[in-house]
C-alpha cells in the first residue's frame, strides 16, 4: 500500500488540491461567514499566481521534495523514530503529530522574529479571508519552511508515507481553516476539539496584534491550548472584525508584484 501511494504522489497531490479547492470555494459561496471586501476574482487571480510562483521555486530548489528526502533518510536508517522499534502505524501517527508540532513552532517563530515576520506578514496582508488565503505565502517563507520540514524529517526519521500524509493533511487543513465557511456554532465547538476550524483560525488574521499572535495551529488545536496561545473568539466578533494588517490596506497591495516586495517595505514589525 505504501509503495502504491508513493508511486502516485503527484496525482494524489494535484487531485486532492484541486478537488478541495473547488469544494470549499462552492461551500463558502453557498454559506459565507463574512461579506467580502474585495472582488473575488481580483484577489483569487493574484493569490493563485503566488501558488504558481511558490510551486516553481520549490521544484527548482527542492526537486526531490519532502517525500524524496524521507525515502533517502529511510534508506540510511537515520532519525529517532526507527530506533524505537514501534509498530509502523504508531510510527506514522507519531510522525504526523511531531511534524505538526514542528510547524506550530515554526509559525510562532515567524511571528516573533522580526526578519521572519517580514516574510510571513504577506500571508496576513490579505484583506479578505477565504480558501485562497490559505495558499498565499511569500516564496522566501516557503523556502525556509521547507528547510524546517527537511530538518524535522531527518531528525525524526519519519516514514515516507507519513510525510506524504502530513503534506496532504497540511495543505488540506490550511485551505479548510482559511475558508470563509459558516459552520453552526455547535458543530464548530465540537470540531475545534480535534481540528482547527475557520472560526478558530480567523482570529489569527485579525488586525488586532494580540489576536494575530494567537491560534498558530494549522492542523490540530492542541498545541495552542497546551502552550497558552489559544484565543476562542475575536473581541469584535467574526462579522465585524477587521482582517489583515494596518500597514497594507489598499487593493493595490493585493497585486502579486506588491506582495512579492512587501518584506522590503516599512519596519520589521510593521503590520
Amino acid at each position: 500500500m505504501d509503495e502504491l501511494l508513493l508511486s502516485n504522489e503527484p496525482v494524489i497531490r494535484l487531485g486532492s488540491f484541486l478537488s478541495l479547492l473547488v469544494i470549499l470555494a462552492i461551500a463558502e459561496a453557498v454559506a459565507p461567514r463574512r461579506k467580502r471586501l474585495v472582488i473575488r476574482w481580483y484577489r483569487w487571480a493574484n493569490n493563485l499566481l503566488i501558488v504558481l510562483v511558490d510551486t516553481l521555486v520549490l521544484r527548482l530548489l527542492f526537486p526531490a521534495a519532502a517525500v524524496g528526502l524521507a525515502l533517502y533518510v529511510e534508506s540510511k536508517g537515520w532519525g529517532v523514530l526507527p530506533l524505537l522499534g514501534l509498530p509502523h502505524p504508531v510510527t506514522i501517527v507519531l510522525s504526523l503529530l511531531l511534524l505538526d508540532l514542528a510547524i506550530y513552532g515554526q509559525h510562532v517563530a515567524f511571528h516573533k522574529v522580526p526578519l521572519l515576520w517580514r516574510l510571513h506578514r504577506m500571508h496576513h496582508a490579505d484583506l479578505d479571508f477565504d480558501v485562497t488565503t490559505g495558499l498565499r505565502f511569500h516564496p522566501g517563507e516557503i523556502i525556509l519552511s521547507m528547510g524546517v520540514k527537511f530538518a524535522a524529517i531527518a531528525a525524526l526519521g519519519a516514514p515516507p508515507v507519513a510525510v506524504l500524509f502530513f503534506e496532504l493533511i497540511l495543505a488540506s487543513t490550511s485551505m479548510f481553516n482559511h475558508s470563509n465557511l459558516r459552520l453552526a456554532l455547535g458543530l464548530d465547538a465540537i470540531l475545534r476539539l480535534v481540528i482547527v476550524t475557520p472560526d478558530m483560525h480567523r482570529v489569527h488574521h485579525s488586525v488586532v496584534r494580540e489576536e494575530t499572535d494567537s491560534n498558530y495551529g494549522f492542523n490540530v488545536p492542541w498545541w495552542d491550548r497546551l502552550f497558552g496561545t489559544y484565543r476562542a473568539q475575536p473581541e469584535a466578533g467574526h462579522e465585524a472584525m477587521q482582517i489583515g494588517l494596518r500597514m497594507f490596506r489598499t487593493e493595490r497591495d493585493l497585486r502579486i508584484d506588491r506582495m512579492l516586495v512587501q518584506p522590503f517595505i516599512g519596519s520589521a514589525r510593521g503590520g
